[in-house]
């Protein structure tokens, strides 16, 4: 049944999560065009910190979980884990997911349209090798996940199929930057995991954090930290508020500028398009988060 996994590991209760509705997937399914399918990656410090990457196929969010993140640089390899579908709706979800599977928080890190660039993505992805191109705000040009084992929708034993690798293709928005570290913040909010925990309740985990070692304990402690701050407003008010307020697309830079950080990509290991973008005049305009 579609999404049934992701239903069976969740208690709609007692988060936030969208709960999926099966008429929406497939009235998704009839009318997605096959040239502008959503994708979205969302940033997810649970017990573990890693980048939920997702992209839509017949109705549903196809989903791996990196555990470093996207990397621009095709040297680099990254490892992506393929956990169950998610619901469509889910492409815009951006919140704290207060207890069970999965509670942490979870932010919006990047979203756009993904096109295959395979003739046919269900064979695809039982060969374990997709191609295609990403127009996200931080994510563009071509890239491929490779499966490193096992079959494609097989979920027990040992070489099971889960194991992929999320690869960047030489192109010019190939690059040695570290995207993860050049643009850390929301592209729904513009805020940091600390602003999204203030903007709604920085004492939810008094007793049983999600993340209580290790450098995800140690990073959600000093989230909780700073959530505190500027929930009592000692700190700087949260970006963060009730309806999440434009995301900000720089023509054709990697990602919203958001900070000092991300707004100096000239060097050598900058995207070739990115680098050209930084050489002439900045001009805004705005766009709101995709919805899927």
């Amino acid at each position: 049944m579609v999404l049934e996994k992701y239903k069976q590991k969740r208690n709609f209760s007692s988060t936030p999560e969208p709960s999926g509705d099966l008429k929406v997937a497939a009235e998704r399914a009839k009318k997605a065009k096959p040239d502008r399918l959503f994708f979205c990656v969302q940033k997810h410090l649970a017990s573990h910190l890693h980048y939920d990457f997702r992209l839509e196929w017949k109705g549903v969010l196809l989903s791996w979980a990196v555990p470093k993140g996207p990397s621009l640089d095709p040297k680099t390899k990254r490892l992506a884990m393929h956990v169950e579908d998610h619901p469509i709706e889910y492409g815009t979800f951006e919140g704290v997911i207060p207890e069970g599977y999965g509670a942490g928080i979870v932010m919006l890190w990047d979203q756009g349209t993904w096109t295959p660039e395979s003739e046919d993505v269900d064979t695809a992805l039982k060969k374990g090798d997709l191609k295609f191109t990403l127009d996200g705000y931080k994510l563009k040009g071509s890239w491929v996940l490779v499966r490193t084992g096992g079959r494609w929708g097989s979920s027990s034993g040992g070489g099971d199929g889960r194991s992929w690798l999320l690869i960047k293709h030489r192109d010019d928005w190939a690059g040695e930057i570290d995207i993860t570290e050049f643009a850390p913040k929301s592209v729904k909010s513009e805020g940091n995991f600390e602003d999204i925990l203030a903007a709604e309740n920085p004492d939810v985990w008094q007793s049983n954090r999600p993340a209580k070692g290790g450098d995800a304990g140690a990073m959600l402690a000093t989230i909780i930290e700073r959530a505190v701050r500027l929930k009592a407003g000692s700190d700087a008010t949260p970006s963060v508020k009730g309806k999440a307020p434009a995301a900000r697309a720089s023509g054709r830079r990697v990602a919203p500028r958001s900070g000092a950080r991300e707004r100096d990509a000239s060097g050598s290991g900058a995207p070739r398009a990115v680098r050209e973008a930084n050489k002439k005049p900045l001009t805004r305009t705005k766009a709101r988060t995709r919805k899927p």
